[in-house]
């Protein structure tokens, strides 16, 4: 990692101040590319993308979930987890008011509000990933263990693959 080739977000300061090693990996982003099209971009598993989703609950407490680039969040299984009767995503102002990140750029390092933070347990398994660095076209590289360190987390099963 070599300083000053990145942008200096809110969650490359926490990420700093952690101690984290990571790798800067920049791509063109491309408006509802998603994961998909950063994995083809960077030339690495879409899995191994990690994105993350800013939902609410019935209540409207708001949560982020970390999942996989190439499965989906099961909300009825997230909300059976958590004890609430519905969890869905936010909206991107209320994601943006939540996080200070835009959609495309959303990161759970160094949000605005401190928020939990929900982890599908098997990102644990990867020998690494690829996530938001907070910025469009902008992701890090890092060892999954090390959102044990930068984050407050739960483990959590409810990935689906897309429909």
């Amino acid at each position: 990692m070599s300083k000053g080739n990145y942008p200096v977000t809110a969650a490359v300061r926490v990420l700093r101040g952690k101690g984290i090693t990571f790798e800067p990996r920049f791509y063109t982003y491309e408006e509802h590319g998603g994961t998909r099209h950063s994995a083809a971009a960077l030339g690495v598993p879409e899995h191994e993308v990690v994105k993350t989703l800013v939902m609410k609950t019935d209540r409207n407490e708001p949560l982020i979930v970390l999942m996989h680039g190439d499965r989906d969040v099961s909300t009825k299984q997230l909300a059976r987890l958590l004890a609430v009767k519905t969890v869905e995503p936010c909206d991107e102002a209320t994601a943006h008011r939540h996080t200070g990140y835009v959609f495309g750029g959303m990161s759970p390092f160094g949000t605005r509000r401190p928020m939990p933070v929900y982890v599908q347990k098997s990102i644990f398994d990867l020998p690494r990933i690829y996530i938001n660095g907070g910025k469009r076209g902008f992701l890090v590289e890092i060892d999954p263990a090390a959102l044990r360190t930068a984050l407050e987390l739960t483990e959590i099963d409810a990935a689906i693959s897309p429909s």
